[in-house]
């Protein structure tokens, strides 16, 4: 049989230009259709020679999962039979918390899965994400999203899995594992973006230009990407729609090639973020036509344009015409893409089962796994003792938009949202025209609000109130007298606040939905501040994409909940939470400010970060923020004793064993999560006051006490000088284990000996780590 290479090969030689161009582009779903059904004419006219990926046959229809696996087949079949060549598509969809169809599972967003601080978890959810996909023909997801969070203002943090490279490089790592499996063959492709730097963007404001060295860029925002291609074998990556350091990034051959390609060695697929190409002309204005846009783009690197033929059309062909391309260089982006084709298998197996797509969807192991998702992402931010709350209180009043409103637990790439979103962006002809919203309720998932939770776990001599009180975003406080009235009357109160995900002008959080000032959405300041004006005990719960600053809150509420978007047993898990049945465990993966005018503020700062010299704090308040990274509480205490260290001078290579003793001090059961946190004291380059090396979640019974070990390589204490090389110096560094980055319970240092500094050839991003 032929190699895939010979394969390769064989059909660049047998393609036309369009044929080949064609490969290089995209169509919606919705460009093949007529009011929500196939057009023949439509499919003959964009399909004819072929084409690249299918964006969203599921996710950009309304087809539930056997229609959509109906339709791929379909549109396989007339590119195998009906195209010249025979070559088939690539269909992708986005799978940010669950596969973006209608029906598929919706598990917590990404920056609670993050604050379980248990990446197995990511991999057990897109195993079964991928499941999904496969059964309807999907081969190519959009995600995970790679960025660091280091601004609370951008609305796109919710996907990101926070603030510490190391811990983004474990939760993307294992994400990737589980979407893409054990080989591409029975795999999807997963899509690490956004490369690089798109989370720092100038104000917060999504696709602004990022001011940032390139230091800083090796150092904090390319660990994931390293960790992704070296360990995980990411197949495809997605470029950043900013500009970096003045230089477009999807115009950046410095970049996408150098960078992603020489230094990091990816040989996978890059495919642009949508509309990215054209936006080098219509956005930065980088180039004055969309031929010059294009011939920009593929010089950079970038394999195919998504989510649909723009640049990568006619104009390309323009710009092949004039001589700002080669043919070479189509013939190279081309290759990449066929690769993968081949990789995944599509030519000898390009259809699915359609008698076996449900068995994949809305199955108690799905739903089980959301549950548990659930659960282990709480975060315990506050608590004077009224939680867990008992089950035979008398009065409960419920109160907030996002009590009883599971659209409001989904994250911004969810259907629900995506639906919302192409509502709201009417497309001629579009599969949206006529929807039957009936038959769309009949598909869809089943979701559990915090209201039907709390309902479902209080005995039945129990009084349970609910009133919205507002909206997320509306100013209308008309409904804050009826939520006072019933406040007054409770002996306790829930509050449940936060966003609305999604991309509409009528969402909080997600894609293009960024935030000047971080003050809860709408007039939801007022609501609580009147509630904890009137009501006995006012227990609070977050269900939101982003962290808040809620100072007042904070100061005055008798405990708090981070509930971050929970998705479909999201009621369930707070309200198990809230009563007892499970203790929570989540930790903080993402520094809460206590005003916007803090930011950005992350834990692992320079020396020289957030201090004023010399008085330190600001003329109006303090540096410190209201929650630091890695806080979370539980319904239980821990100790920490016993700290050992193997091998206090350590050289490259080395590997020093940090031993210590855990114990559960408590009256109940709960979850830890230790965490090795360094500082390198004095260096060529100043060094972050901490950085995490290592961390293990463990659960304890009461009066349980374990041994956590964690074998610290020296070669992991390796950073980047000021030449961009990684390099490990010697001098002292300090040890500090701890519940969080702030309470940190025992201290030692080690020191890195030798006379200078030695070149680390692999930057190290994992810390094993035992527990006896």
């Amino acid at each position: 049989m032929a190699s895939i290479k010979q394969r390769i090969e064989k059909l660049l030689t047998q393609m036309s230009l369009d044929e080949k161009i064609s490969q290089l582009g995209s169509c919606w779903m919705y460009e093949l259709q007529t009011k929500g059904k196939i057009d023949e004419k439509k499919v003959a006219a964009r399909l004819g020679n072929g084409i690249g990926q299918i964006t969203r046959v599921a996710g950009a229809s309304t087809y539930d999962p056997v229609s959509a696996a109906r339709v791929v087949n379909r549109l396989q079949k007339y590119l195998l039979e009906e195209t010249r060549l025979g070559i088939p598509a690539i269909v992708h969809e986005e799978c940010c918390s669950g596969a973006m169809v209608l029906g598929g599972s919706m598990y917590p967003q990404m920056i609670g899965l993050a604050s379980t601080f248990r990446p197995a978890l990511a991999k057990a959810m897109t195993t079964a994400i991928r499941q999904q996909l496969l059964a309807i023909g999907a081969r190519h997801a959009l995600a995970p999203v790679l960025d660091i969070a280091r601004d609370s203002r951008w609305g796109r943090v919710e996907e990101t899995f926070g603030e510490d490279p190391l811990l983004v490089s474990h939760f993307g790592s294992a994400y990737i594992e589980g979407l893409q499996g054990e080989s591409l063959a029975d795999g999807v492709m997963a899509t690490g973006k956004h490369f690089i730097g798109h989370s720092n963007s100038q104000g917060g404001l999504n696709c602004a230009p990022v001011h940032m060295g390139y230091q800083e860029v090796y150092e904090m925002f390319l660990p994931p990407f390293q960790a992704a291609i070296r360990d995980a074998g990411l197949a495809t990556i997605m470029n950043a729609y900013p500009e970096l350091d003045g230089v477009v990034v999807a115009a950046s051959r410095q970049v996408l090639t150098d960078m992603l390609r020489g230094e990091l060695g990816f040989d996978g697929l890059l495919v642009s973020d949508y509309e990215a190409i054209a936006m080098i002309h219509n956005f930065h204005f980088a180039a004055a036509d969309e031929s010059t846009a294009a011939s920009l783009a593929l010089a950079a690197g970038i394999d195919v344009e998504l989510p649909t033929t723009v640049c990568y059309g006619d104009p390309l062909k323009s710009a092949l015409d004039e001589g700002k391309i080669t043919m070479d260089m189509i013939d190279h982006s081309l290759s990449r893409h066929l690769q993968k084709k081949f990789e995944l298998g599509l030519f000898e197996n390009p259809y699915v089962d359609e008698g076996s797509v449900l068995d994949f969807f809305e199955t108690d192991e799905n739903r089980s796994l959301a549950r548990q998702i659930a659960h282990e992402s709480m975060v315990l931010l506050k608590n004077d003792g009224v939680l867990p709350l008992e089950k035979k209180t008398k009065s409960l009043a419920v109160i907030g938009p996002n009590a009883d409103e599971g659209r409001n637990q989904l994250g911004d790439y969810t259907y629900a949202a995506m639906m919302e979103m192409m509502a709201f962006i009417p497309v001629e002809d579009s599969s949206f025209i006529d929807m039957d919203e009936a038959e769309i309720a009949r598909h869809d998932i089943q979701i559990t609000t915090i209201l039907e939770g709390i309902q479902a776990a209080v005995s039945s001599n129990t009084e349970v109130r609910y009133a919205r009180g507002c909206d997320n975003l509306d100013p209308d406080t008309s409904g804050f007298a009826q939520a006072i009235k019933i406040a007054q009357e409770a002996d306790v109160v829930i509050l449940v606040l936060g966003d609305r995900s999604g991309m509409t002008p009528l969402c909080t959080s997600g894609e293009t939905r960024d935030s000047a000032d971080l003050l809860l959405p709408g007039v939801q300041q007022d609501l609580a501040e009147a509630i904890l004006d009137t009501a006995k005990k006012v227990v609070v719960v977050l269900v939101n994409g982003r962290p808040y600053a809620i100072p007042q809150i904070e100061e005055r509420a008798h405990a708090i909940l981070e509930a971050w978007l929970p998705g479909e047993e999201g009621g369930t898990a707070v309200a198990d939470v809230l009563f007892g049945e499970v203790n929570p465990g989540g930790k903080l993966p993402i520094t809460f400010p206590r005003s916007v005018g803090q930011l950005p503020l992350y834990y692992n700062r320079k020396p020289s970060g957030t201090r004023s010299h010399w008085y330190g704090d600001y003329v109006s308040e303090t540096t410190n923020p209201l929650f630091p990274f890695g806080h979370g509480l539980s319904y239980t205490s821990f100790a920490y004793s016993e700290l050992s260290i193997s091998q206090e001078k350590v050289k490259a290579g080395d590997v020093s064993e940090i031993s210590l003793r855990v114990k559960n001090t408590g009256p109940v059961a709960g979850d830890e999560v230790v965490q090795l946190y360094v500082h390198d004291e004095f260096a060529s380059t100043p060094r972050p006051v901490k950085e995490l090396k290592g961390y293990v979640r463990l659960s304890l019974h009461p009066g349980e006490e374990r041994t956590v070990v964690f074998r610290l390589m020296a070669d992991q204490l390796a950073f980047y000088d000021n030449d961009l090389k990684l390099v490990l110096e010697p001098g002292p560094v300090q040890i500090m284990l701890g519940s969080s980055s702030e309470d940190i319970r025992l201290n030692s240092r080690i020191e890195i000996v030798g006379k200078d500094r030695t070149p680390v050839k692999r930057r190290v991003l994992h810390c094993p780590v035992t527990i006896e």
